[in-house]
């Protein structure tokens, strides 16, 4: 029997979050406030926002700071100042300040600040446990050190930062159980600075980081390539983490786990997601940390340990990124407001909504998975969960899911009450499948799949 605390707990947490408890027919149903979240993104919000940035002229990292109407500078207090007005018509906290340090490297020859700007969408269980959507600010052209010439940065990475803008306007309207960090990032062109500084302040404030998503590039539908397409989108997910232990790669020989690590599982849970709640959306799941010998903002996070992806668009148009505005050949260059498809941007902003909603919706992560069953028909997993009465209040119950281990996407699950910590699939052969499990919340809000092993776990 549930204790009158718990009750209570569970009672209140309901009408906080406006019907975090609206319960569906089993959870394998969808979650009908999903679909309003989706409904919410504007992309004429998108489109106004983009143009806004664009409209600084350039935002290169080492452009003036000084000025209210040109130069990153007058770019980050525009962020800013938009993160503080949306605060003002939260139904969440919505806490909004800057971080930097100074920096110098092979792209930044004299020491400069570099300035971040985040949201903190607090949450009202678990405000430790954090997900961040994250887009960049800065903006360049073909120098890497011309930080005079006017670089628009429509696509890159306008996009990302007014998408990130938009997901904050949605999702501050519901009060989640976990937090939501929304980022503005600079540097990232100058040697992904500041999402090394962000990741040291999710040190210093203790944060439990259970994923990153970083946007880069999400409102080009004209690839180089001649593909005209606003149907699909990439996510790239890194493998093994960079941090495993001599002790973990060995567990991973045997246990496998090779394409199981949590960025996987997040990469999944956007996919997965994009097929129940984004019209005519696929998502290209890309097992590689990102495009071939470049890099994004979410590396700083997976570097340190923590899990992190990138969604983009599916075709580039290497015409419109880093180049100087002309004309060659007939062939316009530049990363002009012409080149974005502003429905698009926000089609991959509604993704991000949702993911962001199911991850900080969700109960914490299972813990310390394993997996039992050599030599035997059968095969039984096993997690753990908080004892904590508050976090219990959003716990519906478990997933376990299983698939073959050919297959890119969780294939099969089975649902299990909230005080088990334990299943045993009768007659699947451990051998012939991967397996993980994840938490549900009582509206049906669903973690990433957690894989067995420390190959798999959030929180290590």
């Amino acid at each position: 029997m549930r204790s009158a605390i718990t009750i209570a707990i569970a009672a209140s947490l309901a009408v906080a979050t406006s019907s975090l408890a609206d319960h569906h027919e089993g959870p394998q149903g969808e979650v009908q406030r999903l679909h309003d979240m989706v409904a919410a993104v504007s992309a004429d919000r998108i489109e106004t926002d983009i143009t806004k940035l664009v409209g600084f002229g350039t935002r290169h990292t080492l452009s003036d700071t000084k000025s209210d109407i040109r130069g990153i500078g007058a770019a980050r207090r525009w962020i800013e100042a938009e993160f503080k007005s949306i605060a003002k018509g939260c139904k969440a906290e919505l806490e909004v300040y800057t971080i930097s340090d100074v920096v110098t490297g092979r792209r930044i020859p004299e020491p400069t600040e570099v300035v971040n700007v985040i949201a903190v969408q607090k949450g009202i269980l678990d405000p430790d446990r954090v997900v961040i959507m994250s887009g960049d600010i800065d903006s360049r052209v073909s120098d890497p050190l011309n930080n005079t010439s006017d670089s628009p940065g429509a696509n890159d990475n306008a996009s990302g930062m007014a998408g990130t803008i938009e997901a904050a306007r949605v999702l501050c309207q519901t009060k989640f159980p976990g937090t939501i960090v929304y980022a503005g990032l600079s540097g990232e062109e100058q040697g992904l600075y500041g999402g090394a500084i962000l990741a040291n302040h999710i040190k210093e404030k203790g944060w439990r980081l259970m994923g990153v998503l970083n946007n880069d590039m999400i409102g080009n539908i004209e690839g180089v390539n001649g593909v005209i397409d606003n149907t699909t989108a990439r996510v790239f997910s890194e493998g093994t983490r960079v941090t495993e232990t001599k002790d973990e790669a060995n567990q991973r020989r045997f246990w496998g786990g090779e394409v199981d690590s949590p960025s996987r599982n997040i990469a999944r849970l956007v996919d997965r997601l994009a097929d129940e709640y984004i019209p005519n959306l696929d998502v290209m799941m890309v097992y590689r940390l990102d495009r071939f010998r470049r890099g994004g903002h979410h590396r700083p996070f997976n570097e340190a340990g923590w899990p992190g992806v990138r969604i983009m668009e599916t075709n580039e148009n290497y015409n419109r990124q880093h180049q100087d505005l002309r004309t060659e050949n007939g062939i316009k260059y530049g990363d002009t407001l012409d080149g974005m498809n502003f429905n698009y941007a926000a089609k991959l902003t509604a993704l991000n909504v949702v993911t962001l909603a199911s991850m900080a919706g969700a109960p914490p992560f299972p813990a310390n998975v394993t997996l039992e069953g050599a030599v035997s028909p059968s095969t039984t997993i096993k997690w753990q969960m908080t004892d904590d009465e508050r976090q219990r209040a959003n716990l519906r119950g478990f997933k376990v899911y299983w698939r073959l281990t050919t297959e890119s996407q969780w294939q099969w699950s089975h649902f299990v009450g909230p005080d088990v910590r334990e299943h045993t699939l009768k007659n699947v052969v451990i051998d012939n499948y991967f397996f993980g499990v994840a938490s549900v919340a009582n509206d049906g809000l669903e973690s990433p799949v957690v894989f067995p092993g420390s190959m798999g776990a959030f929180e290590r």
